[in-house]
């Protein structure tokens, strides 16, 4: 065995202990980190060394990473953690964990340059206000390795175990036939790309009508390239639930498939004349498939805070995490309902643990923003895990819009005003300067929506002060911030960070509005950074992936998409031409029912009957559309009144997801009845 783990992974496998904790927030974001790290660099010698590659091995665990920086002259080497706020706020369990990561990176130098001893040093750098806080240990080559070997013998049981189900995954893929026999018209053409791509480490737009079995063509070419070993992961990503819905459907086909063949082989290898079960009958499929859900989906405890002293699934959390992952990773279907049992029966939050298991998962199903956001989970794993991952984009037409959602923030006056009136005294005068630099910025304006140039350097220094300020009374007083604040300081700061990155990409936009205080108007305006053009922000996603493949009913023209959604030029292009003909479809128009508003009361029996009579000549799925609810109601209520027998579920108004998601559940290739929708 020979398993590959990145010292921060392994580290926060060994050293996390005690409370889940995100009191100690916000933290800086990724730009902020990087250009936090940079600082600290510029400040060193000339012989500083920063990003350093190291790696080394204990038995059979191959441990690697990047070191931030090391100063020859004093002999020290730095792990540099950039944060807001106040310092001494810090939970022990992030100290430990940081130390750990230093240490390890300590012997990995050591080790790399025949050091005897070592100066390892934490470097703390508040962004805020550009200062160094530095703490340092002193440490023998021996001692460091010493630390190594005992983090090391710590993950290595579950390293072996984490090895064993990639080889009995991989030898369980190498066999796995698609699922169906015979692939469909389209869909071998499809799958066929999708693994050239993958083999060839190149991305892929593929545009293939619905109908053709889009998901499991793209789902099994990349599971036979893990099989290969040209992959590690997948990821799944969706626009929509039902998206996440028929990628688990699948998946859940190719187990099926699976087990029915590992069957046949044993009936096969036990019938007369074969004593002996043949050994190599098809092993079951041990392949983990994760759906991470957003956080409000997921979360137990709504009116609670993420951490021990306000939440009891936060409280002890990573004392309890290894029992709970375990429990969970032994079922291959990590949904949403799964993941929820092993959490709650270990007492843990069940959207953290789906965090954690995303590192331990073979392919992962989940909205876009897990990888493509600002701050996306999946992105970050990969990267500093060195994943080899295949990422699926699910209805990628749907990207470019939310795409630009993700890059794009909106800051509301009237929210402004609303957090304003009841903000602590330490807060008011940072409110006053942001709140004159925006009013100036109001009076200027002439049109209702304008478009500038660039944001004035007072208004965004204001916002920049205003989080300063706030980030530094909510370390001291983190309960005289109610949620009002809180709600539009989250906005400033996401504001602000796309506002510091504002380029040809995107526009400054600002939209006046009445607002009325009393009896008397004045004027509100909502502040935009405007993302036009997600084609920057999106490519080092491409770039830190192995393959990525977009497929879509509609991507045309794909020059467009490609280059909107900054995928490279020499991505391919696949235009799958669909499996339907002229002869499949058959066109019917009732023009003696009329559906006008005045025609609607004598509307509604033709249209019940119409509907009754087709479905009795072939029954079957059908879904028919209504132009409002009140409309449905009544076309519904009397099917049931006149045709009982015939099967018939609708929309309502307001439905949530679960909802939906039944609603469509009822639509299966061997279903019947009809479905009524607005």
């Amino acid at each position: 065995m020979s398993y590959v783990v990145a010292v921060r992974a392994m580290c926060e496998f060994t050293a996390r202990r005690g409370d889940l904790d995100l009191r100690f927030t916000p933290a800086p974001t990724a730009a902020e980190g990087i250009a936090g790290h940079a600082t600290v660099a510029s400040r060193r010698g000339r012989g500083y060394e920063s990003e350093i590659t190291l790696g080394g091995t204990h038995r059979s665990l191959s441990v690697r990473g990047r070191a931030d920086g090391y100063d020859a002259t004093l002999n020290r080497l730095e792990e540099i953690k950039t944060y807001r706020g106040d310092l001494d706020a810090m939970p022990d369990n992030h100290r430990v964990l940081h130390w750990a990561q230093a240490l390890v990176y300590g012997h990995l130098l050591c080790q790399t340059r025949g050091l005897g001893e070592l100066q390892v040093a934490l470097v703390y750098f508040d962004i805020g206000s550009q200062k160094e806080t530095v703490l340092t240990q002193s440490h023998s080559a021996a001692e460091l390795e010493a630390f190594f070997v005992e983090q090391c013998e710590r993950f290595i049981g579950w390293a072996m175990q984490e090895e064993a189900h990639r080889s009995a995954r991989n030898a369980a893929l190498s066999v796995l036939a698609f699922p169906h026999g015979q692939f469909r018209s389209g869909q071998r053409e499809l799958a066929v790309s999708v693994y050239r791509a993958a083999r060839d480490g190149q991305n892929l737009m593929a545009q293939a009508p619905t109908g053709i079995g889009k998901t499991l063509a793209t789902i099994f070419p990349l599971l036979k390239a893990c099989a290969g070993d040209q992959v590690e992961r997948i990821f799944f990503l969706t626009a929509k639930t039902p998206g996440r819905a028929l990628a688990l459907d699948a998946i859940e086909t190719l187990h099926a498939s699976a087990g029915a063949a590992a069957e046949a082989d044993v009936a096969a290898s036990a019938s007369p004349g074969n004593a002996v079960v043949n050994s190599s009958a098809r092993p079951p499929l041990p392949l983990r498939t994760l759906e991470l859900v957003a956080r409000d989906k997921a979360c137990e405890h709504p009116d609670k805070a993420c951490h021990g002293d306000s939440c009891p699934l936060a409280s002890g959390f990573y004392d309890r995490l290894d029992a709970a992952r375990s429990a969970a990773l032994a079922g291959r279907r990590l949904d949403r309902s799964a993941v929820r049992a092993a959490a709650l029966a270990h007492d843990v939050c069940p959207y953290y643990l789906a965090q954690e298991l995303a590192r331990w998962s073979d392919v992962v199903v989940g909205d876009y923003n897990y990888y493509y956001d600002s701050s996306a989970l999946l992105y970050a794993l990969t990267q500093v895990n060195q994943w080899r991952v295949a990422v699926l984009v699910d209805e990628a037409h749907n990207l470019l819009d939310r795409a630009r959602r993700m890059y794009s923030a909106a800051l509301e006056q009237t929210a402004f005003r609303a957090a304003r009136k009841s903000a602590p005294t330490a807060l008011r005068k940072p409110l006053e300067r942001l709140n004159r630099e925006w009013n100036a910025l109001n009076r200027a304006q002439t049109d209702v929506y304008q478009v500038h140039p660039d944001i004035p350097p007072g208004l965004l220094s204001a916002a920049q002060n205003l989080i300063g300020a706030v980030t530094a009374q909510m370390t001291e007083a983190p309960l005289s911030i109610d949620e009002t604040q809180l709600r539009f300081y989250f906005d400033a700061m996401h504001f602000v960070a796309l506002a510091e990155q504002l380029s040809e990409h995107s526009v400054f936009d600002t939209t006046l509005a009445p607002e009325r205080l009393g009896a008397r108007p004045r004027t509100a305006s909502t502040l935009c950074v405007r993302n036009v053009i997600p084609a920057p922000f999106l490519a080092p996603r491409y770039a830190a992936a192995r393959t990525t493949v977009m497929f879509s009913g509609t991507l045309s023209p794909h020059h467009f998409y490609r280059d909107t959604l900054g995928l490279p030029e020499n991505t391919r292009w696949l235009d799958v031409e669909g499996p339907f003909r002229a002869e499949q479809l058959k066109v019917h128009v009732a023009g003696h029912v009329s559906t006008r508003w005045r025609d609607r009361e004598r509307s509604l029996a033709p249209i019940v009957d119409l509907i009754a009579r087709q479905y009795a000549t072939q029954p079957g799925n059908y879904l028919g559309f209504l132009s409002s609810f009140d409309y449905l109601q009544r076309v519904v209520a009397l099917m049931r009144e006149r045709h009982p027998d015939l099967p018939v579920w609708a929309q309502e108004q307001g439905m949530d997801e679960a909802a939906r998601e039944a609603f469509l559940a009822r639509f299966r290739s061997t279903g019947q009845g009809v479905g009524f929708a607005v």
